[in-house]
């Protein structure tokens, strides 16, 4: 299950359950849009994996399965994070 990351881990922005601005990776890396997209460039800084938008738990089940209050906020150096996602930008997430 989802553990509904509450914020960017690089930029500290709130991502509370309903955003539509929360991506994550598959090891559930989360990120704002613009991180991801525009900083990142669809290529996860900690896994070189892509982003999809998060889904959103309906709120009659976010009572019972709560999203995470856990904050990870852990600013990527951008020099690294660029060169990471040169490396694997014109690679189909599929084959990376």
């Amino acid at each position: 299950m989802l553990e509904i990351r509450p914020n960017c881990e690089h930029c500290n922005k709130d991502l509370p359950n309903t955003s539509l601005e929360a991506m994550i990776c598959s090891f559930e890396c989360t990120y704002c849009k613009t991180c991801a997209i525009e900083i990142f460039k669809n290529v996860c800084p900690n896994c070189a994996g892509n982003f999809v938008e998060r889904p959103i738990r309906p709120l009659k089940m976010i009572e019972k399965y709560p999203a995470s209050t856990k904050r990870i906020f852990k600013p990527k150096d951008l020099k690294v994070a660029k060169l990471n996602s040169d490396a694997y930008l014109k690679i189909n997430p599929k084959d990376r």
